[in-house]
């Protein structure tokens, strides 16, 4: 792979990273004879097939690519090797040589959105931080979500959930926590991340005020079905009563839903 298109490859490798868009690097690492391809050539296989790049098509570049699907599935590194000689015993290939690839799967960090930057969503973002998430606060405070006010968030967007959604993309690697301050801003946001692929959605507040909310998102054309998704209220029952020991309890949920559950389930 010439030196140009090998750079062009790595920028788009830390765009989609950036983007939160899994994605395997495979690289030819060593060869031996003739080989479609040399040390050095480089492919991108994403999450839902697509290339960029080729390290020589045919059966060989096909087995790659459901190798990279596992490595994406496992987060796991694979160093694949193939014989090009005989095709009727199995070899992907007749060009004679051998051929070493390695495949290195690029996860994007879990993210975690909060949506409200009061008491509760500073102590989360804090804790979320040190746990290693990516952390995007979304407030129409500007006052909130200055970097005094905010220190550990890694993205702060000040305006509305609809704003939020055009920037870092919702993936089913993002965990959603609502801790609003009113009931409005709850029944605007909660069917847009209903729309998306978040692993974990949690909404916090008394029960008086999800029966609200709830009645509102159903008299406005929210599906009931859809609602089981919702995590009320918000955390694991630990008896939490400080924001920080709140914050341990919502952080504790989304764990169980992105490392147990899959983020099935409600409550």
């Amino acid at each position: 792979m010439a030196t140009g298109e090998t750079q062009r490859l790595l920028q788009e490798l830390a765009v989609a990273v950036a983007q939160g868009r899994p994605v395997v690097l495979a690289t030819v690492v060593a060869t031996r004879r003739s080989v479609p391809r040399h040390a050095g050539t480089k492919m991108l296989v994403y999450a839902d097939g697509s290339l960029t790049g080729t390290i020589g098509g045919g059966e060989m570049e096909s087995r790659v690519i459901d190798a990279a699907q596992e490595a994406l599935r496992s987060h796991k590194t694979r160093l694949l090797s193939f014989e090009l000689l005989e095709p009727d015993r199995g070899d992907p290939g007749v060009c004679g040589g051998e051929v070493t690839i390695y495949l290195e799967p690029y996860m994007p960090p879990p993210t975690v959105y909060i949506i409200g930057a009061g008491h509760v969503g500073k102590a989360v973002v804090d804790l979320a931080a040190w746990l290693g998430y990516r952390t995007i606060v979304v407030d129409d405070r500007e006052d909130r979500l200055t970097p005094d006010a905010m220190p550990n968030a890694d993205t702060c967007i000040n305006g509305t959930v609809q704003d939020a959604l055009a920037g870092p993309p919702v993936t089913a690697n993002t965990s959603i926590v609502l801790v609003t301050r009113s009931v409005d801003i709850d029944v605007d946001a909660i069917p847009r991340f209903l729309a998306t692929p978040a692993r974990y959605i949690g909404v916090m507040g008394s029960e008086r005020r999800w029966t609200t909310t709830r009645r509102r998102l159903l008299e406005t054309g929210t599906d009931e079905a859809a609602l089981e998704r919702i995590h009320v209220p918000i955390g694991m029952d630990l008896g939490a009563e400080t924001v920080e020991e709140i914050a341990v309890s919502i952080l504790s949920q989304v764990i169980q839903a992105t490392r147990i559950d899959g983020g099935a389930g409600r409550d």
